[in-house]
């Protein structure tokens, strides 16, 4: 059995370390929770990502039916409106343990100015909101030639 010389310094730097990965995972925004507000609107979580000249919206919304749904596009805005609701039948009262929120969700998303409003799509599939809008044709990207001398 070797003898290990004791360092405090190096056990504080390791508590240091271990505390900066807590901080950074339970801070991070990549691991967003589902934001409920004070009045008790549910923020769902949302990706938005390019896919060549579209950009697109994917929403959390488990168990939600597309009737259940209601989007707006504004000048800047899309807005998402909704509820979830609680099985028939069902009961505050008659839960053991209640972890899924249940209630109106609202998301306001600000847009490109670069977006035809005129072609959107959405579809609701497996629990996720897909919505697709697509760029004005004049603010998608053009390749020009130099001519040379």
């Amino acid at each position: 059995m070797s003898i290990v010389k004791w360092s405090p310094l190096k056990e504080i730097e390791e508590i240091r370390k271990e505390m900066d990965r807590l901080f950074e995972e339970f801070l991070s925004p990549v691991r967003r929770r589902r934001v409920v507000s004070s009045e008790g609107i549910i923020s769902p979580n949302v990706d938005i990502f390019e896919r060549g000249v579209e950009i697109v919206i994917q929403a959390e919304l488990p168990g939600v039916r597309k009737e259940d749904v209601e989007l707006t596009i504004t000048d800047d805005r899309l807005i998402i409106k909704g509820e979830i609701k609680r099985a028939e039948g069902l009961k505050e009262e008659d839960y053991i343990l209640n972890e899924r929120n249940y209630g109106p969700f609202t998301r306001t998303i600000n847009l490109p100015a670069d977006i035809d409003k005129s072609n959107v799509k959405a579809g609701l599939k497996d629990g996720i909101l897909e919505i697709i809008l697509t760029r004005k044709a004049e603010a998608k990207p053009r390749e020009i030639k130099i001519a040379l001398d």
